[in-house]
C-alpha cells in the first residue's frame, strides 16, 4: 500500500496511526479491512480505491476480521470485542475480556467468533445468541493465534504453543514448545491443514506439522530471515507478519526490516522479495484467490 506501480498502489484516506491488522474479504478480493493505532477501523473499497466506512473503538484496535461479506469484529486495548454490520452500518459490543484483546478470528467450521486477550483467555462467542459460549484458558498472555478446519492454535508468551480441538474444548490436543529461541510474534495455520508457520523477534521462521508422528515431524525445521548485513555486522529483525497462499500454500512473510518475502516453505526455498518498504511490516494478507 505504500509503493506506487501496475502492480501496486496506495490506498487512498488511511489511518492516521501504526497498522494493526489487514484482512481481506472471505470470498473476495475487492474488500479490506484494516485495524489501526488510531482506533479505528474501516472497510476499503481496493477496487475503487476508496474507504467504504470506519467505525472507532475507545482505545487502539490490535486485530480484526471478518465473518461474511457483511459482518466484521474487532478487539482492541479497551478489552471490547466489537461487531459491526457493514451494510446497516451499526455496531454492537459482543463481549469483553479482562485485559487487551490481541487476536480476533472467525471459524466457520463451529461457527464462532474467537477472541484472544492478554488476561490469558481465548473465548468462544455465538453471534446469533451475542453469548459467550466457552472459554480456553491458557498459561499467559495470548500473542497470537491462527484457525484451520477444526484447530486452533494459540501462541502465548514463554513461547508456549496450544492445539486445540474447537469441536471438543475440555482438554488441549497438544502442548508445544516453540523451537525458536525468543518471543513469538505470528502464527498462521497452512491451508492444506497439515501445519503451521510461526515466527519469532529473532528473525527466524520454523515450519511445524500438526502429525505426531516421526516421520511427519523429522520434516520440521526453522530457517533465518529478514537479516540484513551492513559492514560486518548482522542486524536482526523481528518477522511480524505471516500469511498463506490459499491456492498454492505459499507464503509471505514481513519484518521489521521493511521487506516481504515469498517463501516455498515446504520445499524450502525462497520465491520472491518485495521492494524495501520505509517503515516495518506490521501486517500481510493474501485475498482468497491470492491474486
Amino acid at each position: 500500500m505504500i509503493g506506487e506501480s501496475r502492480s501496486e498502489f496506495r490506498l487512498k484516506n488511511p489511518p492516521e496511526d501504526g497498522i494493526s491488522s489487514v484482512k481481506f474479504g472471505p470470498n473476495s478480493s475487492q474488500f479490506l479491512l484494516v485495524s489501526s493505532w488510531d482506533c479505528s477501523v474501516r472497510l476499503y473499497d481496493v477496487q475503487a480505491n476508496s474507504m467504504r466506512t470506519k467505525y472507532t473503538h475507545d482505545r487502539p484496535v490490535l486485530d480484526v476480521s471478518f465473518q461474511d461479506a457483511v459482518h466484521s469484529f474487532s478487539g482492541g486495548l479497551d478489552n471490547k470485542l466489537k461487531m459491526y454490520d457493514l451494510n446497516s452500518n451499526s455496531e454492537s459490543v459482543l463481549g469483553s475480556h479482562d485485559n487487551a484483546i490481541r487476536c480476533v478470528e472467525y471459524s466457520n467450521e463451529v461457527n464462532v467468533v474467537l477472541s484472544g486477550g492478554w488476561d490469558g483467555n481465548v473465548k468462544m462467542w455465538d453471534t446469533r445468541s451475542s453469548q459467550c459460549v466457552g472459554t480456553l484458558l491458557q498459561p499467559d498472555k495470548v500473542f497470537t493465534m491462527s484457525n484451520v478446519g477444526e484447530k486452533l492454535v494459540v501462541g502465548t508468551a514463554g513461547r508456549k504453543v496450544f492445539v486445540w480441538d474447537l469441536r471438543n474444548t475440555a482438554y488441549i490436543m497438544q502442548r508445544r514448545e516453540s523451537n525458536l529461541k525468543f518471543q513469538t510474534r505470528c502464527i498462521r495455520c497452512s491451508p492444506n491443514k497439515q501445519g503451521y508457520v510461526l515466527s519469532s523477534i529473532e528473525g527466524r521462521v520454523a515450519v511445524e506439522y500438526f502429525d505426531t508422528a516421526p516421520e511427519i515431524q523429522k520434516k520440521k525445521y526453522a530457517f533465518k530471515c529478514h537479516r540484513i548485513k551492513d559492514n560486518d555486522i548482522e542486524c536482526i529483525y523481528p518477522v511480524n507478519a505471516i500469511s498463506f497462499h490459499q491456492v498454492f500454500n505459499t507464503f509471505a512473510t514481513g519484518g521489521s526490516d521493511g521487506y516481504v518475502n515469498i517463501w516455498d516453505g515446504f520445499n524450502k526455498k525462497r520465491l520472491c522479495q518485495f521492494h524495501r518498504y520505509n517503515t516495518g511490516i506490521t501486517s500481510l494478507c493474501f485475498s482468497h484467490d491470492g491474486e
